[in-house]
């Protein structure tokens, strides 16, 4: 009995034993046929959790890339460029040693050394850069002198801090938009910044970049393919791909050569009256082609300074009373109604009409004079005597033909339309001599234009197209025949003893032209302003007088009377050179070539070449050269393609860099000035001769209003 009772107590661990094991193979079995038809599910169905693995391994090793649409580029109308795409570099010193380990240091440990090199490549001095080295931060920028560098410049600052093992200095790259020439009729080409909903895409914002932002955009590609965790493509795999449509160049009918001189007239004028506005807009008087316009304020769109003084565009959006300057369009109506006989005589001074009383600007008048010797002084109240003799409601009908309260059609974004009330008797007779009517400088053109164009007026336009030729015009105005006694009778301002317009003259040209002296209105009480000062003073000039090729508008509000007596020597300051100028430029392209005469060698196209095969080219030409700035590509050229050209010339390569200073000893004035239209320099030279000495070394960086002061000598 206990031998038995031993045995059991003997066996019953055994048992247990053996119902643990076998519960833990059920178990095991259990666990493995879960996990096996886990597995299967898994395999079958593709999915956890509701996830699809097939999509997340494919978004693991796929990637997919934009291919950003190239922009279109700006053109002027002889094909430079105005505004491009371009890859730029904004570099970054990394100043702590967080980042960094003991065998590959990201930080800067040299700022002396790395100073040094940094100043040869930017627009900053050694001592700057270097106390922006030395500052207690992560990481610091060089503001505008290290941002929107060109790729050569990158590499050279790269290749030459590798080569010195130097560390810190890292570079970020970006798309941006180049305008090479800075202050540029910027309101109208407007402005292309990144657009913060979709990384490095350029979009308008401004101007013509603006109103063409769909046709210079074109549309962005994409590629998609499959890459390892180390980012490589995956071989032998296909891959899916859309090319981008880049964008279509526009051509603008802007001419550079001009538009560069206006920019630096109205500057110098701007910088010593200090006008609360400028506008001055020259305009072929056959075609309506828009070929210089500029405006203060305004904003240098290459560093943005100035960008938050005025977003308005004062060609299309700025209304004003125009004063006398409207005269032409009432000359030009009464001659055409037969109201206007210049010979018959009238009371100046002042009027009583329409309830009110009407005054010229010298009050007791210059006694009993002819209605000519009236437009010569500006009389208001010889011209209240055309509105009253043709009637309000001919007038009315002349006014609305012309356009006025009609916008233009201009390819610009928020041109106003002015206004053109017409309600009262005096505001009716007011009319007649430009006030009580709201107008736009591209109204202005666009009424000027029928005088000019037999006329007929002519759309005022940016760019040239295909179907510039078959633009519809304006309906005929006035005849051919009042056009031409319009421009004659214009003339007696710039040339009679008593002409308001005297000041004007253009020495080998004859021009017809009207001044104006407008009233403001305070905003706050409609009254106008006091104050010889206060008032918005304008010219408007036609030339060649007898068929005028173009016209040219400039209007100067409120200037600081400090070196002159009256404002509308601050308009003559900016129409006399610029008219000048533009009369040579276009008189001399139609000037045909002596049969007999040598012909010389055509200049060579050089934009978008390599800079240094241009080099090569114009070494192997053996003709004197300058290249200004760092780019690697040509931007600009003097002279100009197919121009003519012989061996006594300079030519001129503007690169796509930042610009840097020629070494100028030995220039001629004339090479001077071409530099100075190129570029944009303010220009002071001193002496007769040829360059001895230059303010700013060789090299130096300058930008578009940068003083260069050069002293000539006929000794070199």
């Amino acid at each position: 009995m206990k031998q038995l009772k031993r045995k059991v107590r003997e066996s019953s661990p055994f048992r247990n034993r053996k119902s643990i094991a076998i519960f833990m193979y059920i178990l095991c079995f259990l666990l493995f046929f879960s996990l096996f038809f886990r597995f299967t599910w898994i395999m079958v169905k593709g999915e956890v959790n509701g996830e699809n693995l097939h999509l997340n391994v494919e978004r693991l090793y796929t990637r997919n890339n934009i291919l950003q649409a190239r922009r279109g580029s700006i053109l002027d109308r002889n094909g430079n460029p105005i505004a491009s795409d371009a890859t730029t570099y904004k570099m970054v010193a990394v100043l702590t040693d967080e980042w960094s380990t003991p065998n590959r240091p990201q930080h800067i440990e040299e700022p002396q050394d790395v100073s040094q090199i940094l100043s040869r490549h930017i627009a900053m001095g050694e001592e700057e850069i270097y106390n922006r080295l030395i500052l207690e931060n992560k990481q610091v920028e060089f503001g505008n002198a290290g941002s929107n560098l060109t790729y050569e410049t990158m590499s050279s600052i790269k290749d030459e801090l590798t080569e010195a093992g130097l560390t810190g200095i890292t570079f970020e790259e970006s798309r941006s938009r180049l305008y090479p020439n800075g202050t540029f009729a910027s309101h109208t080409i407007g402005l292309a910044q990144t657009n913060d909903e979709e990384e490095n895409q350029l979009q308008g914002v401004l101007g013509i970049e603006k109103e063409y932002d769909d046709l210079l955009s074109g549309e962005n590609g994409w590629i998609r393919n499959q890459r390892d965790r180390f980012g490589y493509v995956i071989p032998d795999q296909e891959i899916e791909e859309v090319l981008p449509e880049n964008g279509e160049d526009i051509k603008l009918t802007i001419d550079r050569r001009i538009q560069i001189f206006l920019e630096s007239i109205v500057e110098e004028v701007n910088k010593e009256h200090q006008p609360e506005y400028i506008t001055a807009n020259l305009m072929n008087a056959k075609t309506g082609e828009i070929l210089a316009t500029s405006q203060r304020p305004t904003f240098n769109a290459t560093t943005k300074e100035g960008i938050d003084q005025s977003w308005q565009n004062l060609l299309v959006e700025y209304t004003f009373e125009p004063g006398s300057t409207f005269k032409v369009m009432t000359l030009a109506a009464s001659i055409q109604e037969g109201t206007f006989r210049p010979n018959d005589y009238y009371k100046s001074g002042q009027i009583k009409v329409g309830g009110g009383t009407v005054r010229d600007v010298r009050r007791e008048g210059w006694g009993t004079i002819s209605h000519l010797e009236g437009l010569a002084r500006s009389s208001n109240v010889s011209f209240v005597h055309q509105v009253e003799e043709m009637g309000h409601d001919t007038w009315k009908t002349y006014l609305d033909n012309f356009g006025f309260g009609t916008r233009t059609g201009i390819e610009l974004p928020s041109e106003a339309s002015g206004s053109n009330p017409y309600e009262w008797p005096l505001q009716k007779i007011n009319t007649s001599f430009g006030q009580g009517i709201a107008v736009t400088p591209i109204q202005m053109l666009k009424a000027f234009s029928a005088v000019t164009n037999e006329g007929t007026m002519v759309e005022p336009h940016l760019v040239m197209d295909s179907e510039q030729e078959e633009r519809n015009e304006s309906q005929q105005v006035i005849s051919p025949e009042t056009a031409a006694q319009t421009l004659n009778y214009l003339k007696e301002t710039v040339y009679s003893e008593n002409g308001t317009a005297r000041g004007y003259q253009i020495e080998g040209f004859e021009i017809a032209a009207k001044t104006g002296t407008a009233q403001i209105a305070d905003p706050d009480t409609g009254r106008y302003l006091s104050g010889t000062d206060n008032h918005i003073f304008s010219v408007v000039g036609m030339a060649p007088a007898d068929d005028p090729e173009l016209i040219f508008f400039v209007t100067v509000q409120q200037p600081e009377l400090n070196t002159i007596t009256h404002g509308s020597q601050a308009v003559q300051k900016i129409f006399n050179p610029v008219m000048k100028r533009a009369l040579e430029y276009y008189s001399a392209e139609d000037t045909s070539v002596d049969e007999n005469e040598t012909v010389n060698n055509q200049m060579t196209n050089y934009i978008d070449e390599n800079t240094h095969v241009a080099i090569e080219q114009l070494q192997e030409s053996n003709y004197d050269h300058s290249v200004v700035g760092t780019g690697d590509r040509i931007v600009q050229q003097f002279p100009v393609q197919e121009s003519e050209i012989d061996d006594t010339q300079r030519v001129l390569l503007l690169t796509n860099g930042a610009m840097t200073l020629p070494d100028l000893a030995g220039w001629s004035r004339n090479d001077l000035f071409k530099l100075a239209e190129l570029t944009g320099i303010e220009l002071t030279i001193e002496g007769e001769g040829f360059v001895t000495e230059q303010n700013l070394s060789a090299g130096s960086f300058i930008e578009t209003g940068t003083e260069i002061v050069v002293q000539l000598s006929s000794n070199q």
